[in-house]
């Protein structure tokens, strides 16, 4: 007996789906394998979509952030500030990297831009710090280190 003609098409692209949804799931995984000593992952985002039912009972990781913890900077000026570098990671969008500096005893954080300058007694101007949960991921990491 010889197979339906649309079996073919459809065998293809049930293979296409299949390898998307993979790729979909597996994105976090290879991204972070590859990420360079003294990266850390501080958080991750998690995925559910309607257009995706399959990930109403398994999300998968869509973003994340990681900080090189191997570069965190203090001033002896301020004790408790820690500065470092945050990258951004999606996936379908360009890693983006921006400075943080974290006050660890006031639990709270500030991106600096280019105008932001460091004085000798350790404050710094430019910076507008927001708070952050005394329990935030990328704040814990930072002030461990």
């Amino acid at each position: 007996r010889r197979l339906p003609k649309w079996l073919t098409p459809v065998a293809a692209g049930l293979g296409m789906i299949a390898m998307t949804i993979s790729n979909e799931y597996t994105w976090f995984e290879r991204t972070a394998a590859t990420l360079p000593e003294g990266m850390e992952i501080a958080i991750t985002v998690e995925e559910q979509s309607w257009l995706r039912p399959w990930t109403q009972i398994w999300p998968y990781t869509k973003r994340f952030a990681a900080i090189d913890t191997a570069s965190i900077l203090r001033n002896d000026a301020s004790p408790d500030q820690r500065l470092t570098r945050l990258y951004f990671f999606g996936r379908w969008s360009p890693v983006v990297e921006t400075s943080v500096l974290y006050d660890c005893a006031k639990s709270q954080s500030a991106r600096l831009s280019n105008d932001a300058t460091f004085q000798p007694d350790g404050r710094v101007d430019g910076a507008a710090f927001r708070p952050l949960p005394s329990d935030d991921p990328a704040l814990m990491l930072v002030c461990e280190n």
